[in-house]
């Protein structure tokens, strides 16, 4: 029944996806009637026919519908994946993880560490061939900050100069927004002031919310970017076509200044929820890249030796929300109980089975400490124990006027994995803590926003870096933090953060997120279940992949050899 479902969806898709010029895998061939007339042609000259080379085409699962494809908008990898390569920061990261010039050719920056002034390229273009100018960026940087926006990413912003007091104004004041700390001198001169040095700044360029936006287009149509027919953008490609719910054309961008170095000519995304029917589009040779995978599969192919398998370390911690405003998540002594009565090595080598690490902390292996590695120099901040998870939920409920657990619902978003996960967790509740919990798939998007409105119990979350520094996870669950879904807040982890981001020193900056982390996990307002890796199949005839820490595969510079 499996098999011959996934047939039908296929054959559709396919159908579909040919009827619109894509998914063919073949070479796209001229029409009859050209066909005729240059075979005429060449026949009265004694010649064969020319063909037009083979155009490279990738095929891609993107899983889900985006949120937005607006910089300052997006908040998701289903947004970010396709962002990374249709638009392009004053810096972008090579393959090997260095952070290098992109739309700005150079930059200064003032003694102090709060002046940087970044120098645009010449002759940068939009994908509709306006100049990319200094005031673009401007622009898009304030108009995430506008609160009128309701940019979830505003606050990646707040590194600037007087950024939080616009972005928390209501209304929206044009006085404060004229003093966030970003000027455009000229066309070619972006002046940024930081409100403190902020030593991962330069890595922050490179991030989607600090894309430039094309001020002409959004003031012409504020709607630009919800379909492809007016979408503008300045990276390696463009998108040219957006079937909603359903797929995602991008093309090479001709007006990209390093299109010599681009070699795919398309890029097509389908949108397949089910990792396993994806898998099976993979296997079908409908896909050239499968990610995520099932987990069966994951656990076949770790250890198999497979040439197509591939897997890496992932800037990513699985975790799992806990609504403190709802009882009796706000006792901490429950909080604590449910996370010591999950057994994360069977979850990670029987259920999620990619190699995953089990967590006992927030901030994911891969980032610097002052010396080693910030995760292992953590090491374990608490344990598992059944003895004394079940001593806490007793002394917890007490505490709350409860004698046992209410009944309550676990949110996920459509995911076979993320079923799986909570199936698991669901047994070790009722076995080890003797109550039950409902299970609810809904869509990412439609998650989001039930966690950001407050309506839900227990929700999955997951978290990729977005530079590579602690801050990126250690920031999440400062006092109404943007997603701090949670909805936990402790005066000191505010403290211990806000030295961290105002100070140079790094071991200072080190001392006080180590702090803030023991905080978070004894106060436990999420729990950690593990620390994501990447593992994902490619076609021996995709080259030049390349996987950033806290990114998806990258594909700017594939090629396709067959």
């Amino acid at each position: 029944m499996k098999n011959s479902r996934f047939s039908l969806v296929s054959l559709i898709l396919v159908f579909m996806l040919v009827l619109s010029g894509c998914f063919s895998g073949e070479t796209n061939e001229p029409s009859n009637s050209a066909q005729t007339d240059g075979g005429k042609k060449n026949a009265e000259k004694g010649k064969e026919p020319e063909q037009e080379p083979e155009r490279k085409i990738l095929y891609l699962n993107n899983k889900e519908e985006p949120g937005a494809l607006h910089p300052g908008i997006a908040q998701g990898t289903h947004d970010s994946w396709i962002l990374e390569h249709a638009f392009e920061g004053l810096t972008k990261k090579t393959p090997e993880g260095e952070i290098v010039d992109g739309m700005a050719e150079k930059w200064d920056v003032s003694d102090d560490n709060l002046t940087w002034t970044f120098h645009l390229k010449d002759g940068m273009l939009w994908s509709n061939g306006d100049p990319v100018t200094a005031e673009d960026f401007e622009y898009a940087w304030k108009y995430a900050l506008n609160p009128e926006s309701a940019s979830d990413y505003a606050y990646q912003l707040y590194y600037l100069e007087g950024a939080e007091e616009y972005n928390s104004s209501e209304p929206a004041n044009p006085e404060l927004a004229a003093k966030v700390g970003v000027k455009a001198v000229d066309e070619k001169t972006l002046e940024v002031k930081l409100a403190e040095p902020t030593p991962y700044f330069l890595d922050l360029t490179s991030f989607y919310t600090y894309y430039p936006v094309n001020k002409k287009v959004q003031e012409a149509n504020p709607n630009w970017a919800h379909e492809a027919s007016s979408y503008v953008s300045n990276g390696a490609f463009k998108v040219t076509e957006w079937n909603h719910k359903e797929s995602i054309k991008l093309e090479k961008n001709e007006n990209y200044y390093d299109k010599d170095k681009i070699k795919l000519d398309e890029v097509n995304f389908v949108m397949i929820e089910n990792e396993d029917t994806a898998w099976q589009m993979y296997q079908a040779d409908e896909l050239d890249l499968a990610y995520p995978l099932p987990q069966d599969v994951q656990g076949q192919l770790v250890d198999s030796g497979n040439p197509e398998f591939n897997n890496g370390p992932d800037l990513s911690i699985y975790y799992y929300n806990l609504n403190n405003n709802v009882k009796p998540f706000n006792n901490v002594k429950v909080r604590k109980a449910l996370s010591m009565a999950i057994d994360r090595k069977t979850i990670t080598e029987h259920v999620a089975q990619g190699g995953q690490k089990p967590a006992f902390g927030i901030i994911p292996p891969g980032i610097n400490d002052v010396s080693g590695d910030f995760q292992e120099n953590s090491g374990d901040l608490f344990k598992e124990d059944l003895e004394e998870a079940k001593k806490l939920l007793a002394e917890g409920l007490a505490e709350e006027g409860m004698k046992e657990m209410p009944k309550f619902t676990f949110l996920y978003n459509t995911s076979e994995t993320h079923k799986k996960i909570g199936e698991a967790v669901q047994e070790m509740w009722r076995k080890n803590l003797d109550f039950t919990i409902d299970l609810e798939n809904v869509e990412f998007q439609v998650k989001l926003d039930r966690e950001k409105a407050g309506d839900y119990e227990i929700s999955r979350g997951g978290w990729s870096g977005d530079y590579v520094d602690p801050m990126t996870f250690a920031d999440l669950w400062v006092t109404d933090g943007a997603f701090n879904d949670a909805n936990w807040s402790n005066a000191e982890y505010d403290k211990q953060i806000n030295i961290a981001k105002t100070s140079m020193d790094p071991k200072v900056r080190m001392e006080a997120m180590h702090k803030a982390e023991k905080i978070l996990i004894e106060e436990m307002p999420i729990i950690p279940i593990y620390f994501y890796t990447k593992p994902f199949m490619v076609k021996p005839h995709v080259k030049g992949i390349f996987t950033p820490i806290n990114r998806y595969p990258q594909f700017i510079y594939a090629d396709i050899e067959k």
